[in-house]
């Protein structure tokens, strides 16, 4: 297979070169949309409170680096963005702000509903100041309906939506993802939100206003678990590391380590079997439907406890995926930050710009 070209220049990688982004947004779900504006060639201008500035600043597992303000949970998503601290609560901290918001392509915040209002900068007032702007407002649950005004974080609204409900196993009590997914996958729905209303504005020379919840992300971030409990009248029960119906869908203990198995299709299925020298394993599933195959779960469930048990998980990986098997180890985090296919990647990249 021909491989992509390599010859995109870091300007061609930098669509929001000339766009400006007043950034009235703290902790995670709002930083981080504006963080991938600002990967995007966005000039970002950070807006803190005098007072009260970004609680992030002083959260993450280095005391030194919170000290400065500068804690690691506040690092992974304000590189690249300029800072500058306001008093909303005064007069000229406002006019400071508006003056700021006249030269803007858009505005993002992330506000309880009502708060930018009582400052004079809801979506009315700036709109009459800059016609042209895109005003991005994050909640926890919109700008309407009865929890409109209700406070929020991601964890609260994983237990809201049903997330934590949907996570862990049958027999266990409901667990909550242990990353921030809500807040990230709110900030992404965000950025491809606002990178929308560029693009159409190139068109119609309007701006508009946007408004984001991170309730909503959530139900779109379940889109599959919602279909089918909308389908069926009933949620179907957490898996946990099991798949109820697919064996070669699930985790197992090997001799070192566990290994996650994604042998989804029929095809998949029959290459593991036979990357396990079960041929006739795969001879007889060749023409079986998936209710048959989920029919002889407890069956391919103990054969492949009994013989994974006898390598590492590492060796599985290796074996599996040169079947063409999907199969990976289950990593720490430490672990897949130092892997070969991450660091080739250059996913991971250093910004000396921190606000």
């Amino acid at each position: 297979m021909a491989s992509l070209p390599d010859d995109n220049s870091e300007e061609q990688l930098k669509p929001f070169d000339g766009i400006r982004v007043v950034d009235f947004t703290h902790v995670l779900a709002g930083p981080s949309a504006t963080y991938q504006l600002a990967v995007m060639g966005a000039d970002v201008i950070k807006i803190e409170s005098r007072h009260e500035p970004d609680m992030y600043r002083e959260i993450g597992d280095s005391a030194e680096l919170a000290k400065e303000g500068r804690g690691t949970e506040f690092l992974s998503q304000n590189g690249n963005k300029r800072s500058l601290s306001l008093d909303l609560s005064a007069p000229d901290g406002v006019a400071v702000a508006r003056r700021l918001i006249e030269t803007a392509d858009v505005m993002v915040e992330n506000y309880r509903c009502g708060v930018m209002e009582r400052h004079g900068l809801g979506y009315d007032a700036v709109s009459a100041l800059n016609p042209r702007i895109i005003y991005c407002s994050l909640t926890g649950f919109g700008h309407t309906g009865p929890k409109a005004r209700h406070p929020a974080y991601d964890v609260v609204i994983q237990a809201y939506s049903g997330l934590m409900a949907a996570n862990g196993t049958p027999d266990s009590s409901p667990v909550r993802v242990g990353p921030a997914v809500l807040d990230y996958g709110t900030g992404a729905h965000a950025a491809l939100a606002i990178s929308s209303a560029l693009f159409q504005r190139s068109r119609t020379g309007l701006g508009q206003c946007i408004d984001v919840a991170m309730a909503d992300a959530a139900m779109m971030l379940m889109s599959n678990l919602v279909v089918t409990t909308q389908s069926i009248g009933q949620t179907p029960p957490p898996p946990g590391n099991q798949h109820p119906s697919r064996a070669a869908y699930s985790a197992y203990p090997t001799a070192n380590g566990m290994l996650m198995l994604g042998a989804y299709t029929l095809k998949q299925l029959q290459r593991l079997l036979r990357a396990i020298d079960r041929d006739d394993l795969a001879e007889e599933v060749a023409n079986a439907t998936a209710k048959e195959i989920g029919g002889r779960r407890d069956e391919f469930a103990e054969l492949l406890t009994n013989i994974l048990a006898t390598q590492t998980a590492d060796e599985w990986e290796a074996h599996f995926n040169d079947a063409g098997v999907p199969a990976a180890r289950v990593r720490r985090i430490d672990e897949a930050l130092q892997h070969p296919q991450i660091q080739s990647r250059e996913v991971l990249q250093q910004s000396d710009t921190i606000p």
